[in-house]
């Protein structure tokens, strides 16, 4: 057994995000585990960018109330309690609803050979973001 400190809370780059997010690492790819846990919190609005992930993703939200879209248009209201799982490939983003914060947990395995498994792509346009809001 092994307990992990605290580990510092860091804003994500503008170049991945829109708005304001911060992540604190709770798990990183040790030994045979290829496992990622990190909390991350967005604050009204934030998002990410569009992005997918080589081995798929778990969110699980832990606090306000959140938005997830994908390629065809189809966006997800999430809430606390709530996970969402994203497959392998499959290109969407996450965030904040408009006028609420909002946490998840992000899950993820790195690629096979140890690589990071996100491509990160274009930014969510406000328009198509107040557009996934209004639905």
């Amino acid at each position: 057994m092994e307990l992990l400190p605290v580990r510092p809370t860091v804003k994500l780059p503008a170049q991945a995000f829109t708005g304001d997010a911060y992540l604190t690492r709770i798990r990183q790819p040790a030994g045979l585990s290829r496992m990622t846990v990190a909390l991350v919190r967005f604050t009204p609005g934030a998002r990410t960018n569009w992005h997918a992930h080589a081995v798929g993703q778990t969110l699980h939200v832990t606090e306000g109330v959140g938005l997830v879209g994908v390629r065809d248009g189809s966006v997800l209201r999430i809430h606390a309690g709530e996970t969402v799982l994203c497959p392998p490939g499959e290109e969407h983003w996450h965030g904040a609803a408009a006028g609420t914060f909002m946490s998840h947990l992000a899950m993820l395995e790195s690629a096979g050979d140890g690589s990071d498994p996100t491509t990160w792509l274009e930014p969510v346009t406000d328009d198509d973001y107040r557009r996934a809001d209004e639905r």
